[in-house]
Formats: C-alpha cells, sequence, structure tokens
C-alpha cells in the first residue's frame, strides 16, 4: 500500500475510534501530522519481545552484557510504507549506537514467516559520542552516504559530489547527550533531509536509480556490540 493511501486511512480509523475527534493527533502536533505509537504499548511495531518495552510512554529497546545479540536487530512500524514524508522523533541514546530506518527493506521474512527483525535500507545513525549521530547510512547497502554538516549529490553511477554546508561541530554541540533530542526527516522523491534540534544535518539528492529507495519501511535499530539502551517518543509522520 502506498504511503498517502495508508496514512489517510490510518487517520480515518483514528477519526472513528475517537468519536469524530483526531485520537492520533497528538496535542500541540503540527496539521497533518499523525501519532504512530500510542505511548501506551507496542500496537502496531513489531520486534523482539526481549528486547523492546514501553516504559514511561517511551518505546525502549535494551541490550545487555550478560545476553549480547549477535547482529543488528530492529523494532519495525507494520501499519505501512511510506515515500515522501516528514517523520519527527524525540530519541535519547545511553551507550553505543542506534538509528531510524526508513524507505528500508524488512529482510527478516522468508515465505512470510518471521525468522528474524533485521532490516537494510536509509537510516538516520546517532551515537552516544556524537561522531555519527545526524549522518546518512545506508544498512547492508552503500554505508555512509552523507557525513555529518554534509550536502551530497549521489550521481548516477555511484559517484558522490559532496559539499561541507554545516559545521560538524556545531551540530555535535546543539546535541544534549544523554538527554531527549529531536529527529526530524524529510524525504521528497530522491531528495532526503536530516535535522536534529532543528540544524540540518545531511542534506542528500540520491540519482542512483538502482540502489536508492522511494518507499519503504520505518524501524528502529538496537546494534550489536556493547550494551546499550535507545528511547523513543512523540513519533509522528505526515504524508507529503
Amino acid at each position: 500500500m502506498m504511503a498517502n493511501t495508508t496514512l489517510a486511512l490510518l487517520t480515518v480509523l483514528l477519526w472513528a475510534a475517537g468519536g469524530g475527534q483526531a485520537a492520533g493527533q497528538a496535542p500541540g502536533a503540527p496539521p497533518g501530522f499523525v501519532s504512530i505509537f500510542n505511548g501506551k504499548d507496542l500496537s502496531g511495531w513489531d520486534g523482539d519481545p526481549k528486547l523492546w518495552a514501553v516504559k514511561d510512554g517511551a518505546i525502549v529497546g535494551q541490550t545487555s552484557s550478560e545476553s549480547p545479540i549477535g547482529d543488528n536487530t530492529f523494532l519495525i512500524w507494520t501499519a505501512g510504507t511510506v515515500q515522501d514524508f516528514e517523520l519527527r522523533v524525540r530519541f535519547r541514546l545511553t551507550n553505543h549506537n542506534s538509528g531510524i530506518q526508513y524507505r528500508s527493506r524488512d529482510l527478516g521474512l522468508a515465505a512470510g514467516k518471521r525468522e528474524n527483525w533485521t532490516v537494510g535500507g536509509y537510516q538516520a545513525d546517532m551515537d552516544e559520542a556524537n561522531r555519527y549521530t545526524g549522518i546518512l547510512y545506508e544498512e547492508r547497502g552503500r554505508g555512509i552516504i552523507a557525513n555529518v554538516g554534509q550536502k551530497v549529490t549521489v550521481k548516477a553511477g555511484g559517484e558522490k559530489a559532496a559539499e561541507q554546508a554545516v559545521d560538524p561541530q556545531s551540530v555535535r554541540a546543539a546535541i544534549t547527550t544523554g538527554a531527549w533530542n529531536d529527529y526530524v526527516i524529510v524525504c521528497r522523491g530522491n531528495r532526503i533531509t536530516h535535522r536534529i534540534n532543528g540544524l540540518i544535518t545531511a542534506d542528500v539528492t540520491d540519482e542512483e536509480n538502482d540502489k536508492r529507495a522511494l518507499e519503504g519501511i520505518l524501524a528502529f535499530q538496537l546494534h550489536k556490540g556493547p550494551a546499550m539502551k535507545v528511547e523513543f517518543k512523540e513519533i509522528l509522520l505526515k504524508a507529503q
């Protein structure tokens, strides 16, 4: 199902469920944005129940040193796919690395059965040291497409034309480590932008037709390696 149809249908259902009021419209949210997390449980999301939960109104993904994960794993939004959209998320990261997947591929299904929660595709990255927070990374694909503060055009043959549009240090200075920060992802056609706390952290035009994606799923990442905790809340989505 296409993104516009998915979100339109979701909005109608939420309106009906709310007795004539758009129950999905978060208080104070801009017009057109739908909340895709109810703040209570993981309805509409699919991930390893040993690793993902809801606490204090936030989605929490957590690993431990006693039971480390051997590969990256994801919490997948199951209500549809996205094409052209704006996603607004508040995140808080404790240790290590995480990310927000979009226009991505669900690689954990085989013959219609869930084998794991593996995802590949565009990722708005984040890490505790803020070395990578804000970059555009392609999970199980082309790797780093744009570093912090870069404006990049990926040519049809894969060559990249990049310029440093925003000082990486100004981006890092705007991020409060261990606290809640705002991530905004906007996709329109082959143009993608990331913003954190109002600053543009990546601006990409992807002209590599055989590798780019114009539609796909949304998901949140838990990264293999050291024990970590990541939290997401106030998850708002608008079709463009």
